[in-house]
C-alpha cells in the first residue's frame, strides 16, 4: 500500500481579542473543512474512517497550541496536526494587543494500491 494524497485544502482563522492561538487555529481548520465540504472518501469507495488527514498550522507561537484539541475537531479520519511558526499577529490600533491569525493547509490521503496500466 502507499499513501496517495488525493486532496489538499487551505483555510484561514482569527482570535480577534483574546490571542488564542488554539481557537484561531480551529477557525481556520473549520474554513478549510466545512468551506471545501468533499466527499473523496465516498469518491474511492472507502471509509471515512480510512482517511488520513495532516494538517499543517501556521501561527506565530506554535507553543500556544493545543494540537489534542484540534484532533477533536475531526469526526472521522486519522488526523495528524504540525504546529509551525507563520500566520500574523497583527498588533492592535489602540496598542492592547494583537489579532491572531492562523493558516491551515489539510491534506487528505488514503492508503491506495498502485494502479497498473
Amino acid at each position: 500500500m502507499t499513501k496517495k494524497r488525493v486532496v489538499t485544502e487551505f483555510g484561514m482563522g482569527t482570535s480577534l481579542r483574546r490571542e488564542d492561538y488554539t481557537e484561531a487555529a480551529a477557525r481556520a481548520i473549520r474554513d478549510a473543512l466545512w468551506h471545501n465540504s468533499l466527499n473523496v472518501a465516498e469518491l474511492f469507495d472507502f471509509p471515512k474512517t480510512a482517511m488520513i488527514i495532516d494538517v499543517e498550522v501556521g501561527v506565530q507561537k506554535p507553543e500556544a497550541v493545543d494540537e489534542s484539541a484540534l484532533k477533536a475537531l475531526f469526526p472521522y479520519g486519522q488526523p495528524s496536526i504540525n504546529v509551525v511558526l507563520g500566520g500574523l499577529d497583527v498588533p492592535r490600533p489602540d496598542g492592547s494587543g494583537v489579532t491572531v491569525i492562523a493558516n491551515v493547509a489539510l491534506k487528505v490521503s488514503f492508503d491506495m494500491e498502485p494502479a497498473h496500466a
